[in-house]
């Protein structure tokens, strides 16, 4: 007796998964996948956060030493001319503390989605007032030259990790210090922007140029007073980059340094 096998399911494949479950599952992997790349935007952050702590939170003291000192001189001398400038400097020391707390705390507030039609002159300050102290402390000078005050929409947040994550590895590149270039270029004809970062440091060999924005690609190694790398500080920058319709790309030379590229499409 010839037994006869049960004729296909078109709706099932060989393995007996349903094949209408697959759009399910990739939607499924794909929401999974969004949501660990936001948890390892936070964990670069944070990271980011830590490194910068110790010299952030020196400089707020000093402020607020500068503070204390001339409010007291201002209580003694309350009919002298000295009071004038005396709170003058008050007000001073006070909004500078303000700008460094304002700073950080924008740069905490990661998790935000919106987007705002900012300066990114303005961008780019407040992101060197948050690092500022940290190259001082290892002997990185700074300078900025602008062509133009472009505009553009972006995520303040988001685009400030970018800023903060080149910086630091432009200043890990440089352990004996060195300069620091920011250029803001407004590319009015073809309707971009750009913030490009330049270090003096060791730059990166040829070869590895191709797989740097690699997940889990590194060229930092333990003990080479970078801390070494987990590769994922570059491959989330051009995530978030890419996803405000921008490009970012690199140049690099041994032992002449390192320059990134942020572009933007520009507003107005």
């Amino acid at each position: 007796m010839t037994t006869l096998a049960p004729a296909a399911d078109p709706a099932v494949d060989p393995a007996g998964a349903s094949a209408t479950a697959w759009p399910d599952a990739t939607a499924a992997l794909r929401a999974e996948n969004d949501a660990l790349k936001a948890r390892l935007r936070d964990a670069e952050r944070l990271a980011a956060v830590g490194q910068l702590s110790a010299s952030v939170t020196h400089e707020f003291n000093n402020v607020l030493m500068t503070t204390l000192n001339y409010a007291k001189i201002g209580l003694k001398r309350s009919d002298d001319p000295h009071v004038v400038k005396a709170f003058t400097r008050i007000l001073e020391a006070g909004e500078r503390a303000a700008k460094i707390s304002e700073s950080l705390l924008s740069f905490a507030r990661g998790g935000e989605e919106r987007r705002d039609t900012v300066r990114l002159a303005g961008l780019l300050e407040d992101v060197l007032v948050l690092t500022g102290k940290d190259l001082q402390a290892h002997r990185v000078r700074t300078q900025t030259d602008a062509s133009g005050d472009p505009r553009a929409s972006v995520c303040v947040p988001q685009v400030q990790q970018v800023l903060v994550n080149l910086i630091l590895n432009g200043r890990q590149a440089m352990p004996e210090g060195g300069l620091m270039t920011f250029t803001l270029t407004d590319n009015a004809a073809d309707g971009t922007a750009e913030i490009s970062v330049r270090d003096t440091g060791a730059g990166i060999p040829r070869e590895a140029l191709p797989r740097i924005f690699e997940p889990f690609y590194s060229t930092k190694t333990l003990g080479n007073g970078s801390g070494g790398g987990g590769g994922l500080g570059l491959p989330l920058c051009r995530d978030v980059i890419e996803a405000h319709g921008g490009r970012i790309r690199v140049e690099s030379a041994l032992g002449r340094g390192t320059c990134f590229t942020l572009k933007f499409p520009r507003v107005g």
